[in-house]
């Protein structure tokens, strides 16, 4: 639990026994490549903090086909947040996509965090802030951007990516087909053999 204890003391100041109250009900899961940690179709009850590993989040049409929306890497908290919240059923699927590490933090602990802890809604505030910087960045990126500029900027947002993740995954976070990621990674190494 050490690294949850240090991304959260680096948001907010808390005591160790502050710490040991909120983390009481949580536990460490491992996942596997391709389980599911949340599926879409139920309601959210836990978010999820990355000891180790990647995550994919993914959004699957009426038509069967599978929309990348998300990676979270280490040391980030994710969840269906909208779930989370609304408690309506959830519409995003979170995935292993290699052996992951996660703290699993119940609904219970978030409602103790909130009620108890000092800086609690700080915490809770500042999660909340750079998800939605994280979403409006995203979007902005998908409408305002060219395939050629959201694909130079993926390794800023998700170091070592390329090496991590699956081409047609990283092809459907970037919103365009394998064939043409194919391409963008032919004209990049083409450029820097120059």
């Amino acid at each position: 639990m050490e690294k949850i204890k240090a991304a959260i003391r680096s948001m907010i100041e808390i005591s160790e026994d502050e710490l040991a109250s909120f983390l009481e009900h949580s536990k460490i899961r491992t996942f596997h490549p391709q389980e599911i940690l949340n599926a879409s179709g139920k309601v959210t009850n836990d978010i999820y903090f990355i000891n180790s590993g990647i995550l994919r989040v993914f959004i699957t049409d009426t038509s069967g086909t599978e929309h990348t929306t998300h990676f979270a890497l280490e040391n980030q908290f994710v969840s269906d947040y909208s779930s989370f919240i609304t408690q309506n059923l959830s519409v995003s699927t979170l995935q292993a996509i290699e052996k992951t590490e996660i703290v699993v933090i119940p609904r219970k602990s978030i409602e103790w965090d909130y009620a108890h802890l000092t800086e609690g809604q700080k915490m809770g505030r500042l999660i909340a802030e750079f998800y939605f910087i994280y979403q409006d960045t995203r979007i902005i990126n998908q409408y305002a951007r060219t395939p050629k500029q959201r694909y130079d900027a993926i390794t800023e947002v998700f170091p070592n990516i390329h090496n991590r993740v699956p081409q047609y995954m990283i092809a459907s976070y970037l919103g365009i087909s394998p064939i043409h990621l194919s391409r963008l990674k032919k004209a990049e190494y083409e450029s820097t053999k120059k």
